[in-house]
């Protein structure tokens, strides 16, 4: 199939790539040049703008327009700027993570113009390239079939089966939000963890590239998160190199919201993103506020900065 791609950052970059090679025809946008024609050099027809993309799509049959850009104001941006461009049945797949409420407003607007509105969460990071991707395809049934073949060649190769239509327009990018909120759980667990054997004072010396590598093995904590563990334990023992500062994209935000107005009790995911704001603290006042009450109180020990 033929199809523009919009925004070549490392997950466009590399669905590109991964598009190419299965033998579809992409015409790639970035807004910086020398991407566009680093990815030109793949294969790619490289576009100098927006409306340049879509002008390289041709007319005749439904042009399929990927978005990757961030979640948010370049969306909006990018949707407003194509909406003009495009004709009746063209479709747009917005394959980033956003809001499924600003999805489903922005499939409205769309539908009112007759271009259908396709929300791809997409799953796999920098892995998907080789490994494929999990796609969590919302959007009108019709629209997700005729861009089914993109979908195939992005996920993984059967027998697995890494796409599904989960349902209509923002659907994916709700079932892509709560992914990300389990994904935020996962990896508290395993930080806290990992946390408890490095503070050892019993086995100070425990190894633990050795230890998530023998968890790979049989256990049932097992994973492929686990498995990244291992690569990054063989990197660097002690992680000293890294800083323990820990971005949150909005997903997790999102699901904690989502269960607090379905009432749902969801306090692994809760507490996991409360964490990563920890994280970004240099001192915690909180902490500070605790140990000066614990002084005043039980004249317990304070250290001071």
């Amino acid at each position: 199939m033929k199809l523009a791609m919009i925004g070549l950052g490392k997950m466009g970059g590399n669905m590109t790539e991964r598009l190419l090679r299965g033998g579809h025809q992409v015409v790639a946008y970035d807004r910086d040049a020398d991407t566009v024609a680093r990815h030109a050099k793949l294969g790619a027809a490289g576009a100098g703008s927006l409306a340049d993309a879509v002008k390289q799509l041709g007319r005749g049959a439904a042009r399929i327009v990927w978005v990757m850009v961030p979640a948010g104001k370049p969306v909006d941006d990018t949707i407003d700027e194509l909406q003009p461009l495009m004709e009746e049945d063209d479709v747009i797949i917005d394959g980033g993570n956003s809001n499924f409420h600003d999805t489903i407003r922005r499939a409205a607007a769309l539908q009112a113009h007759g271009v259908q509105l396709i929300d791809c969460g997409t799953s796999g990071g920098v892995w998907g390239l080789e490994n494929g991707y999990c796609l969590m395809v919302g959007g009108e049934k019709r629209a997700v079939l005729r861009c089914e073949p993109v979908f195939k060649t992005l996920a993984p190769p059967l027998p697995a089966h890494g796409y599904s239509h989960v349902g209509p327009s923002g659907a994916g990018h709700y079932v892509k939000m709560v992914h990300n909120g389990i994904e935020y759980g996962l990896l508290q667990a395993y930080a806290e963890g990992y946390e408890i054997l490095h503070a050892s004072r019993d086995f100070p010396e425990l190894d633990l590239h050795a230890i998530a590598s023998l968890w790979q093995h049989g256990s049932v904590v097992r994973s492929w998160l686990n498995e990244l563990s291992v690569r990054a334990f063989e990197k660097d023992p002690s992680l000293a190199q890294i800083r323990g500062w820990v971005a949150d994209s909005g997903e997790g935000r999102w699901t904690v919201q989502e269960a607090m107005d379905l009432d749902v009790p969801a306090p692994v995911i809760t507490l996991s993103l409360l964490s990563r704001f920890r994280s970004r603290q240099e001192d915690s006042f909180s902490a500070k506020v605790i140990a000066a009450l614990r002084n005043e109180f039980g004249g317990h020990a304070v250290q001071k900065s």
